[in-house]
């Protein structure tokens, strides 16, 4: 877990240059105007701002599909050299010309960076840490502008501060990015099983999950390739298949099936029993909420169905599973049924070669093989091979494929051969349920008492056949050949029209819109002009500082009480979740932009003014960076199948940028027409809008797997558009 941790921080780099760079320009653009004489100009002082926006909106219009083609790693080292040049251009920068050319080369590295840092943490990080890790990107962008703020602000003390050395000294943290780049991050491993490099992509999660055993997500990543088809929702009772005592004689009841585990060792049987999962009853019904208001889309009450039955600790770190499985699925004193003994010896042979070593990286052992775990005494060994474990707190933890979901198999009786993908997932609230194994399997014995669950299933056509997760054939050459698209099924744009694609495309490109226009970057990149406006200079006039240095110095204090709010919501993104938070800091969001308009309508004084206007920017910045400011890249990371993620995640970005253009270009402009008052009073406008939008269109991803994420867009499209 570890490695995930410290991959995502070093990717999150590329966003601390971006905040440095979206900081130094607002500071450094105070001396610019005054040495090429831009006070009159507001259009060319827009167009050095906004041509950094330009170049990210060109750049993005490439990035996702290059993405898809060459991987997200080398576009990512693309970025920190973009960044490096951009900073000795603005080093140099002899006249505002090649001060906008340097901008532009800047925007090409800010375009790659925002763009794929997010997809890559989100591809590369455990469920149930994702939105955590995927909230580093603004912890570091924020750390970058509060370094920035006081580089600029001490530089602003000098008798003629130079603006050039200001831009230049980005050169330097680049550096640093360059060779974390090249030297550490690795490849997505989703990327590297999209294009058969099984190799590749198993080491790449067994540095990332800091475990040897990664078959059942080696076996999600590859059934991540193939969504959105022919999707149902099922109920069953879930026992071990070893529950019932041996020597007993099992009554094989009509309607029971097998599910096989992607892991090794794991086998259960099921009865699929019909009205009782929450998740069904939405499909077929909708949900209490859905009844109450008919505008919330059923796509919201879908994930909801799921979250709201998960166990109270299903969004802890250290309770990756549920909790009710531990007793169910443990190793000790079960054992699992007899396989065939051929591929049992061919598994066997398959796990190490003669001199005790793990042969090729144990790809050719098959995803499923039946061993005996009776004293467990290979647990340690096969550290995270069955569906659950004690830890030595005495907590369950799993190694299922996270967020408390399970990948399972059941054979096709429609097609000799095929597999049905099942995504398991408790009914939380409901417990175990001892003495069900009764009427599961229809014995009457006590003796075959146990412990049974009840889960939730997404079923769909699996990717994988039976040949592969039985050993039949080598699993590495099962995997190769599934993950390379024949031509006539390589991805291409008309799957955006896919109606769960569509979905998610709605609510992505909705948030980047609505994000943008509620004025956030506006603000970020005028922040030092629009205080000094608001006269905060009156707050520091008795330490003798100048208006551009008062200014830059509440600049670089806001951005310092912007860090514990990031991180509060780090804590809460995993926790309550990202619905939950927009919900809850978009209404705070609101109020303080009354704040600002009260500030500037009502003559309190100079000194009120600006202490109302400094605590209304404060409570801005800090409510928009716990939820506004993460949570839609978070989600537009998420939403989307692989074969199209990158192409989807571009236009979203494209989205962004285009937004941001209009926003930043447009707002000296405002200022001038509108005054402060006006401003706000527009971006008030646009968080309300906002949390309606939230309300009504925006599932929460919390904890959830991406394959099943983009499942379920698929499944809540289709009920839509029923």
């Amino acid at each position: 877990m570890s490695g995930a941790v410290l991959v995502a921080l070093a990717a999150a780099i590329g966003n601390l240059l971006q905040g440095w760079d979206n900081a130094t320009i607002a500071g450094s653009l105070l001396y610019i105007k005054k040495e090429f004489h831009l006070e009159t100009q507001p259009t060319m002082e827009g167009l050095i701002v906004a041509m950094s926006l330009i170049g990210a909106t060109i750049i993005t219009t490439f990035s996702g599909p290059v993405s898809d083609t060459v991987g997200r790693r080398p576009l990512l080292i693309a970025s920190s050299v973009l960044y490096f040049l951009s900073g000795l251009f603005m080093l140099w920068a002899p006249n505002v010309y090649t001060l906008l050319l340097a901008r532009l080369l800047d925007g090409f590295g800010v375009g790659l960076a925002v763009t794929l840092v997010p997809v890559y943490i989100s591809e590369t990080a455990p469920p149930e840490i994702r939105g955590l890790l995927n909230t580093f990107p603004q912890l570091t962008g924020s750390g970058g502008m509060l370094f920035s703020y006081c580089m600029v602000f001490g530089m602003s003390l000098n008798e003629s501060p130079n603006w050039r050395v200001m831009l230049g000294v980005l050169s330097i943290p680049s550096l640093v990015y360059i060779l974390l780049a090249i030297f550490y991050l690795p490849e997505s491993p989703r990327w590297l099983v999209s294009k058969g490099k099984i190799k590749e992509a198993k080491k790449v999660l067994q540095q990332l999950r800091s475990r040897e055993d990664v078959s059942g997500e080696m076996a999600l990543l590859m059934e991540g390739l193939d969504v959105g088809g022919d999707v149902s929702v099922e109920e069953y009772i879930i026992a071990p298949d070893n529950d019932l005592d041996d020597n007993q004689e099992q009554v094989v009841d009509k309607d029971q099936i097998k599910l096989y585990g992607a892991e090794e060792g794991q086998s259960w049987v099921a009865k699929p029993v019909t009205g009782q999962s929450a998740l069904g009853l939405v499909t077929r019904r909708g949900s209490m909420a859905a009844s109450q208001s008919s505008f919330i889309d059923p796509m919201v009450t879908l994930f909801d169905s799921v979250h709201e039955k998960l166990p109270e600790n299903s969004g802890s770190m250290k309770s990756m599973l549920f909790s009710n499985f531990g007793s169910m699925f443990g190793v000790a004193e079960n054992k699992t049924e007899n396989w065939d003994e051929e591929n049992q010896r061919e598994g066997d042979r398959n796990v190490s070669d003669d001199s005790g070593n793990e042969s090729d990286d144990n790809l050719r052992s098959p995803l499923l093989s039946h061993e005996d775990t009776n004293a467990g005494k290979d647990m340690e060994a096969r550290q995270g091979s069955t569906l659950s474990q004690v830890n030595e707190d005495n907590e369950v933890s799993s190694v299922g494929i996270g967020g408390g979901w399970q990948l399972a198999y059941k054979k096709d009786e429609r097609k000799e051969g095929a597999l049905r993908r099942i995504y398991l997932h408790q009914e939380g609230g409901g417990g175990s349920r001892r003495g069900s194994m009764v009427s599961l399997t229809g014995g009457d014995n006590p003796a075959a008492d146990g412990e049974c669950v009840h889960a939730a299933a997404l079923v769909s056509k699996s990717v994988l056949r039976t040949s592969d997760i039985m050993g039949q054939i080598p699993i590495e050459e099962a995997m190769v050949k599934k993950s390379k698209p024949t031509p006539a099924k390589e991805p291409g744009w008309k799957e955006l029209c896919e109606p769960g694609v569509k979905h998610a495309l709605i609510v992505g490109v909705g948030l980047q819109i609505l994000q943008q226009f509620s004025g956030i970057n506006g603000v970020l990149y005028y922040t030092p002009q629009i205080l000094q406006r608001a006269g905060v200079s009156l707050l520091l006039a008795h330490l003798g500082l100048s208006p551009d240095s008062a200014s830059i110095l509440i600049s670089a204090a806001t951005t310092l009480l912007m860090l514990p709010a990031i991180g509060v919501a780090m804590k809460l993104m995993d926790l309550a979740g990202r619905r939950w938070l927009l919900l809850t800091t978009l209404p705070v969001l609101f109020l303080s932009l009354v704040t600002l308009v009260l500030g500037s309508s009502i003559d309190m004084g100079q000194v009120v003014n600006a202490v109302v206007s400094t605590t209304g920017v404060v409570f801005y910045l800090c409510c928009f960076v716990m939820g506004y400011g993460p949570i839609p890249n978070i989600l537009c990371a998420e939403i989307f199948p692989t074969r199209v993620r990158g192409k989807c995640i571009a236009i979203c970005a494209l989205t962004f940028w285009i937004c941001d253009i209009i926003v930043t270009y447009s707002l000296p402009l405002m200022l001038s027409y509108f005054g402060l008052r006006g401003v706000f009073g527009i971006y008030m406008v646009v968080c309300a809008v906002s949390w309606v939008f939230v309300f009504l269109k925006v599932p929460e991803t919390k904890g959830m797997p991406l394959e099943v994420i983009t499942e379920f867009f698929a499944v809540g499209a289709k009920k839509t558009s029923d």
